[in-house]
């Protein structure tokens, strides 16, 4: 039985309104081990019955019986495997890549045929063919006849059945030709199939048959020299076995190869690839930076609100209403120490501290400074989160003696006692003595007011040495639980018409203020600043994403005759899906590594230049390294498609 088959095949090609039949019914039997010559004047068919013979192209109409079955309509994949397993293409114009060295390129069927583990055929298939010390050469470093001597081992070293050459002598010269015709007749020889489109006689002459073509039917088909005989045929796989073991190849070209193939990509169109990879690096370093300033800022703003107070309800004297007059705060509701001790003991309230406040003198190393003066409790530095940084808090013991020590803020430290350590030292407040006992830590400006200008002096203290009150201006309450603040608020008020003795419809004598409303505002607000600042960044990421897409649609266009080649070594879809793939994946995390070193050095600059809250995390550069690997992949499918859709043929001929 012939090793191949046609019965009535016809090829019809269509360009716009235009449609040319190639093929016009032809019927053609191939035996195992024939050296068959095709020729005939251009245009008359001959390379169309090559690539049909081939799998590289797809008859209209007829039948493609191979080893007695029909592979008329396989899938493209499945021919693709037959293309890598079985056959061996000779190109007239070699199809080398430009990028890859003589061993890269023989290399090629071995990688989308799953044998990469036997890269050493390929050194040795270019030494039969006199090239081993020309290995690590490029094509454009080799003579056309190397070029063609390297195409011929590429051919060769997945040891196909047959042999297609489409005119493998066309473009060299006499002695270079001599070289490839004795190749392909050594082969013969060995017993593998050869067939070859030529229309030089010479060439023709060396086959032991010669099918003459025109207008796309075949004129005559003269058998000079019968097929080596049956001892010297090969013995062929069944046509199942090639086609199950080329599905199992799930592998194919790995993803390390293709990210190679990336590489080798980038390093060939370096300014190309700079300018790809510019994008993803700036929008990865806006992210980077962004975030970092938002994260910075939500980190300031807790620094700060942790002065408020966690959990925190204010009590406060509220205005009176009195025939239609509104009375002054505290004109009608009045607060004292023992207010707060009652409030302390209501269920869920953790602590209770009393404050008075007001404008002092203050005086000592001949110097006077005026300040902010608070009466606190020696529970107000927990309420706050403001322990002393150097020294201490007075004690509960304190309170009541109504000691003269006082904490001071960082800037009263400053204006009176310099560079030196005032712990220790006294100061006048309003002519009266204290001793200073503790610095508070430095909190910086809110606004127009400076937090670090103050001090902090026992409540009772402040009450009767400084100030001449017999109440205070508010209570301090801190609740042991979020979710008990409404519950601890509804007590205070009952508490406090008790004590205060007010009807039960009295809510405008006195204030129950909860902080950390106060506080989820400002956090609110930050959360949405540090969100809109990664929108801002994201927007840019978006932008670099389309250029990578455009850069790839572009390389597309450019390749597609590399696209076409491999195709035509057995690359199946999938296998230019990933390759075009894994290029704009590894465009993108290039960029990316770049672009968090970049939001890293400018966030560092930002924070030692300009003094603002600058936090980079790690987390914000897995985000960031995470987006940029996402974007490679959204924006490379599209051009993946587009590469691993294209037809052999069509992309072999693409100009």
């Amino acid at each position: 039985m012939p090793l191949i088959r046609l019965k009535d095949i016809t090829k019809t090609y269509s360009t716009g309104k235009i449609s040319f039949q190639a093929l016009r019914g032809v019927s053609l039997d191939i035996e195992q081990g024939e050296f068959v010559a095709i020729v005939g004047p251009s245009g008359s068919g001959k390379s169309t019955l090559l690539h049909l013979l081939s799998f590289l192209d797809v008859a209209d109409g007829g039948q493609y019986l191979l080893m007695e079955k029909d592979i008329s309509r396989l899938p493209d994949n499945d021919l693709a495997v037959l293309r890598n397993r079985l056959a061996g293409f000779v190109f007239q114009q070699f199809h080398l890549l430009s990028r890859l060295t003589a061993v890269e390129n023989v290399e090629l069927p071995l990688l989308y045929g799953g044998k990469k583990h036997l890269r050493a055929e390929a050194r040795t298939r270019l030494g039969d063919v006199g090239l081993a010390a020309r290995e690590r050469n490029r094509p454009n470093e080799l003579s056309g006849g190397e070029q063609q001597r390297v195409a011929i081992a590429r051919a060769l070293v997945n040891d196909p059945h047959i042999i297609f050459a489409d005119e493998p002598t066309g473009n060299l010269d006499s002695k270079s030709e001599e070289e490839i015709l004795r190749i392909l007749e050594q082969l013969n020889a060995q017993g593998k199939t050869v067939v070859v489109v030529t229309h030089e006689p010479e060439v023709a002459a060396r086959a032991g048959r010669v099918i003459t073509m025109r207008d796309g039917r075949i004129l005559s088909d003269e058998k000079r020299v019968r097929p080596c005989d049956a001892s010297k045929k090969e013995n062929l796989p069944p046509l199942k076995e090639i086609l199950s073991d080329g599905g199992a190849l799930v592998n194919r070209a790995d993803l390390m190869d293709h990210a190679f193939q990336a590489l080798k990509t980038m390093t060939v169109h370096k300014v190309r690839s700079f300018l790809s990879v510019l994008g993803i690096l700036i929008g990865v370093g806006a992210v980077i930076t962004m975030i970092g300033l938002g994260e910075g800022a939500k980190a300031s703003m807790a620094d700060r609100l942790s002065s408020l107070g966690s959990n925190l309800l204010t009590v406060s004297s509220g205005s009176h209403h009195v025939g239609g007059v509104t009375l002054e705060a505290g004109a009608t509701t009045r607060f004292t120490i023992k207010d707060a001790e009652k409030i302390s003991e209501l269920p869920h309230v953790k602590a209770a501290s009393s404050l008075v406040r007001g404008r002092v003198q203050l005086v000592a190393n001949g110097k006077n400074w005026n300040s902010q003066a608070y009466g606190v409790g020696a529970d107000y530095a927990l309420l706050h989160a403001l322990m002393p940084a150097f020294g201490a808090l007075f004690s509960d013991e304190s309170v009541k003696s109504r000691e003269r020590v006082a904490v001071i803020g960082p800037t009263v430290a400053k204006e009176l006692f310099g560079d030196k350590d005032p712990v220790g030292s006294v100061m006048k407040v309003n002519r009266v003595g204290f001793s200073v006992i503790g610095v508070l830590p430095a909190r910086g400006m809110a606004g127009p007011q400076d937090q670090d200008d103050l001090i902090l002096v026992p409540v009772t203290s402040a009450m009767y040495r400084l100030f001449g009150k017999d109440y205070v201006d508010a209570i301090e309450v801190q609740v042991d639980d979020e979710k008990e603040i409404f519950a601890v608020q509804e007590d205070l008020g009952v508490l406090i018409r008790r004590l205060q003795h007010l009807k039960e419809d009295d809510v405008s004598s006195f204030q129950i203020r909860d902080m950390s409303e106060i506080r989820k505002t400002l956090e609110n607000m930050t959360k949405t600043m540090s969100t809109l600042l990664g929108f801002i960044a994201m927007i840019s990421l978006l932008v670099g994403g389309i250029g990578i897409m455009n850069i790839m649609l572009v390389s597309v266009a450019e390749r597609t005759r590399e696209v076409g080649l491999r195709k035509a070594l057995g690359a199946k879809t999938n296998d230019i899906l990933w390759q075009f793939l894994i290029e704009s994946v590894v465009l993108t995390l290039v960029g990316g590594c770049c672009g968090i070193l970049l939001g890293g050095c400018v966030s560092w600059v930002l924070a030692v230049a300009s003094g603002w809250a600058v936090k980079v995390s790690i987390v914000s550069m897995l985000a960031a390294f995470s987006v940029s690997f996402f974007i490679g992949i959204v924006f490379g499918v599209w051009p993946a498609k587009q590469a691993a859709q294209l037809d052999p043929i069509t992309a072999l001929r693409h100009e």
